[in-house]
């Protein structure tokens, strides 16, 4: 599987394409200092599978790169790394299709964390954007018109878990699991696994204890 990361800091790259090389040596690692050298890249190599993205490269700003990056590999999925993790800018990277996001002040075993997260096909927020607030998961749930399963793929998604991962937990076929999304996802008004985490954090939901 290959992967591409785009940041314009040449000893970012090195350390981070060390640290993915030991912990993913199946992965292959592709390099790009700039958003033109992101998309040369792509065009050589249009199976690339993973993005990692800094939003402030010298040719460009967010979000102008993630939307280019979209238009281009729109099976990719992107993961924006940035230093400003506001929780506006994590908010607008989600809205244009990041399916994660990972302060560049986070630990290294964060970031791994965060990828392999992605690869297995879930999705990762920094603990900042994640639900923190007073209303448990279940009854404010509930009160969204949300069924008792509905809530459980929720509470599974808002832990990262990939449809697969939900199917496995819950028991239930990849079909069903997509049909609780697309009524989680109506009832939230997003379109997108992480707008939902988002839109829970939002709201204030967490999980009873």
């Amino acid at each position: 599987m290959k992967a591409l990361l785009i940041d314009d800091h040449t000893l970012f790259r090195d350390a981070l394409g060390l640290l993915i090389g030991a912990r993913f040596p199946a992965l292959r690692l592709l390099q790009a200092g700039d958003l033109a050298g992101g998309l040369a890249e792509l065009a050589l190599h249009p199976d690339v599978r993973l993005i990692l993205l800094d939003l402030n490269l010298p040719d460009s700003q967010s979000p102008a790169s993630i939307e280019r990056l979209r238009e281009k590999v729109p099976l990719a999925r992107l993961v924006v790394l940035s230093a400003d993790d506001r929780a506006e800018t994590v908010e607008h990277a989600i809205e244009l299709g990041a399916c994660g996001f990972v302060p560049k002040t986070a630990r290294g075993d964060t970031l791994m964390q965060a990828l392999q997260v992605t690869l297995d096909g879930g999705d990762f927020l920094p603990p900042s954007a994640l639900p923190t607030a007073a209303q448990p998961l279940p009854r404010q749930a509930a009160s969204l018109g949300l069924s008792p399963r509905q809530t459980d793929v929720l509470r599974l998604l808002i832990e990262g878990l990939s449809n697969k991962l939900i199917c496995r937990e819950l028991v239930l076929s990849e079909s069903t699991v997509k049909t609780h999304l697309a009524a989680v996802f109506r009832q939230l008004d997003v379109n997108t696994r992480t707008q939902a985490v988002l839109a829970a954090a939002r709201l204030g939901l967490r999980f009873a204890n």
